[in-house]
């Protein structure tokens, strides 16, 4: 590999009309390394990988591929030269199979014109054994019946047939599963080992660590700096990103009060056992554990989407029905999903009808919304939590992550709730985001709502608890107030199960 080898940009700008979302960036994309690509939403990620794609075009600055520069006119142009883009929301065509959405406008024919549907087998075969999808993706689904990580998959297929120089990644993992990650790292890894430039384009740190030669970070549109993986931390890339430190982000202040609103007595489910825990006006407990710990299905069940064997929940003096989400709400109980997509989100339809779901009732005369209240309340928490967008009529599903994830909080702070629990809140999204979504947490306890925070990432849990429930198979196995809990001590209430048992191996 020469030094020239690879992808780069040279002082490349991009200007939108009189919007500068690319300025003087200057980068390299080395063959046979991968480059982690980070920075807020709005930073200018998605921008360098279209003028790389060919999908737009800089203002200033070249495009280098080999050292040679290269002019990207469209992306038919950066695809012939070897530069592929797997973009974070899978094009697949829905009538047709796997197969055929993969080499879609590259099929195998006939002497007659057409399908030679042998060809077209041996081909997808081959490629899922070379790429080590063979065990989890079927060339003969159509593309209508493929799962969201199915869907991501058929994009990667797709990009790496033919000859591939450089390959971004964007977002890949997001609805890949732990086996189907795996076999994603793995094929990188193999891509790397190739020679081929990789960029991979993710919020998720530990992605970044486990994967990443060299890190690019961009801020405001701007290159902030270029790191060496090995010797970088958690903080070098969130002070590049954000301009201050992890622990700058969280607004810790004890205002919880004696009053239990949500009491939970030997709470049974399918999935969770016995659970009992309290939560005090203005108090925020985070809800601690691995994968499958239970924590979701526990939010569900208070949230009446999961019926309830035996055990109470009472709010705020009110014993709660099972199965019954509509009078959960209305007693006061909102939550905020981990699958905002799937299960808190109309996509297609706009912020103003997200907010405004759960509280028409309060909107409507007789039979019909006042639509000049519902606009103006969707103003006021667009405002309140600092929505990006150019309007409230503009659809959720062009929304960023962070941005979608505010009008899920809009939505329950238009209803006032009691106890709010938010289930894994700052997933999939940037670091920027995650101080907003921090600070509305603090704002809403200051209010004196009850909050009850699912998160997986530890340091967010110790940021922002006065104290931490820990779960394990479906049962609490600790509480540690905030003076007392550490990682160590979460991650050893978290594996105690299977410690205690390694423990009578060991006997």
């Amino acid at each position: 590999m020469t030094s020239s080898s690879g992808a780069g940009v040279r002082g490349v700008g991009k200007r939108f009309g009189e919007v500068r979302a690319l300025s003087d960036v200057t980068l390299d994309f080395p063959a046979g390394q991968v480059t982690a690509l980070m920075g807020e939403n709005g930073a200018g990620k998605s921008t360098l990988l279209k003028i790389l794609t060919g999908d737009h075009q800089p203002t200033e600055g070249t495009v280098l591929l080999d050292g040679s520069e290269l002019a990207l006119q469209s992306p038919a142009r950066a695809r012939a030269a070897g530069i592929r883009i797997i973009p974070q929301e899978p094009e697949i065509i829905p009538h047709v199979s796997v197969a055929e959405n993969v080499y879609a406008g590259a099929l195998p024919r006939k002497a007659g014109r057409r399908l030679d549907r042998a060809e077209l087998r041996r081909r997808i075969q081959a490629d899922l054994e070379r790429l080590g999808f063979s065990r989890v993706l079927d060339p003969d689904l159509l593309g209508s019946e493929l799962t969201p990580a199915q869907r991501q998959l058929v994009e990667i297929l797709r990009a790496l047939t033919g000859e591939a120089k450089v390959i971004a990644f964007d977002e890949p993992t997001s609805s890949l599963s732990e086996h189907e990650v795996d076999a994603l790292f793995a094929l990188i890894r193999r891509l790397r080992e190739q020679g081929v430039a990789v960029i991979y384009v993710s919020h998720r740190m530990k992605e970044i660590f486990q994967l990443a030669d060299r890190i690019a970070v961009l801020r405001d549109g701007a290159l902030a700096g270029v790191l060496d993986a090995a010797q970088a931390s958690e903080g070098d890339l969130v002070r590049l990103m954000v301009g201050r430190d992890l622990s700058d982000m969280f607004v810790r202040q004890n205002v919880s009060t004696d009053r239990v609103v949500l009491d939970v007595r030997e709470l049974t489910t399918d999935k969770v056992s016995d659970i009992t825990l309290q939560v005090r006006a203005g108090e925020v407990v985070g809800l601690a554990g691995l994968i499958g710990a239970g924590r979701s299905e526990l939010a569900l069940a208070l949230a009446g989407d999961l019926p309830v064997h035996s055990g109470t929940v009472t709010l705020d003096g009110k014993k709660l029905r099972s199965g019954r989400p509509g009078e959960v709400i209305r007693a006061g109980l909102g939550l905020a999903p981990e699958e905002r997509k799937a299960q808190a989100l109309f996509l297609q339809r706009s912020i103003r009808d997200n907010i405004a779901l759960v509280v028409l009732e309060r909107l409507r005369r007789s039979r019909f919304v006042k639509r000049a209240a519902e606009k103006e309340l969707a103003q006021e928490y667009v405002r309140r939590l600092r929505v990006r967008t150019p309007s409230i009529e503009h659809e959720v599903r062009k929304l960023s992550g962070g941005n979608q994830q505010k009008v899920v909080l809009a939505r329950w702070l238009a209803r006032r709730p009691k106890v709010l629990i938010l289930d894994e809140p700052t997933r999939g999204i940037d670091v920027g985001a995650k101080a907003e979504i921090y600070q509305i947490i603090a704002d809403l306890a200051k209010e004196g709502v009850a909050l009850l925070v699912i998160s997986s990432e530890l340091p967010e849990v110790l940021g922002l608890a006065d104290r931490v429930v820990v779960m394990q198979n479906g049962r609490i196995t600790g509480e540690l107030d905030r003076s007392e809990a550490t990682e160590e001590r979460i991650l050893s209430l978290a594996m105690a199960d299977d410690l205690s048992e390694e423990n009578r191996s060991a006997a």
